[in-house]
């Protein structure tokens, strides 16, 4: 049986705030260990019934990016679920929430462009 392995390094401040997250896999394919703003990792307890999350995000990362990233892990989900579940009503639910915040990004975006100048 094959195997694979995801590791996540954190360097904290001694406020115990993430100043650099980092990650290495086996199957990643450009090789060694990856420094990224932040992460979001969830798993399913069968048990419970629940989810069990783990959102870490440097102290650095820009507001305006982790929008952008939650959108994009949403649009993730929506075409895991479709995946997963063949529900099309439930994925395309998700898909037009991603499409709503996506259009407030973009808002966002212009008015932060606007305020620089």
């Amino acid at each position: 049986m094959k195997q694979s392995e995801i590791n996540f390094k954190i360097s904290l401040d001694d406020q115990n705030i993430p100043e650099q997250i980092s990650w290495s896999a086996t199957d990643n394919p450009n090789e060694g260990i990856e420094e990224t703003k932040a992460i979001l990792v969830a798993t399913w307890d069968p048990y419970h019934k629940g989810t069990l999350t783990l959102p870490l995000w440097t102290k650095d990362m820009e507001v305006l990016d982790m929008k952008r990233f939650f959108i994009e892990i949403m649009g993730t989900v929506s075409d895991v679920s479709l995946q997963a579940t063949g529900d099309h009503f439930f994925a395309q639910e998700i898909e037009a929430v991603c499409r709503t915040l996506s259009a407030h990004l973009k808002k966002e975006i212009v008015e932060a462009e606007k305020g620089q100048k």
